[in-house]
């Protein structure tokens, strides 16, 4: 897989696409990595009011690809925080970013 450095000073960055979506969603996490030794695992959530879904991906420090991709089907309707943590050792957070994106109900309510 061909990746590419997080920006100059960033550890981690996402793209969550699309921002905006009509219910049922699907929605595309695409995050980059910092290569470091430290880079045990990467944890994705995403989380609305009402619903929650996570994932997360084992990581082999700085020989794992930079780039990572995480799909998350069908989400309901809904405002919803999306959330990277790179991990180390024993689960201990590195760093996180966070996004948000919104699912509309085709009726046009939230």
């Amino acid at each position: 897989m061909v990746g590419w450095p997080a920006s100059a000073g960033e550890r981690l960055t996402i793209k969550v696409s699309p921002s905006v979506a009509f219910a049922p969603a699907n929605l595309v996490v695409r995050t980059t990595i910092e290569a470091d030794t430290r880079n045990r695992a990467i944890a994705i959530v995403a989380e609305s009011s009402e619903f929650y879904r996570a994932s997360e991906v084992e990581l082999d420090g700085d020989k794992a690809p930079r780039t990572t991709t995480f799909e998350f089907r069908s989400l309901p309707s809904g405002t919803y925080q999306v959330t990277a943590t790179l991990l180390g050792a024993d689960d201990k957070p590195l760093t996180y970013v966070r996004s948000e994106m919104n699912v509309i109900s085709k009726s046009g309510e939230r």
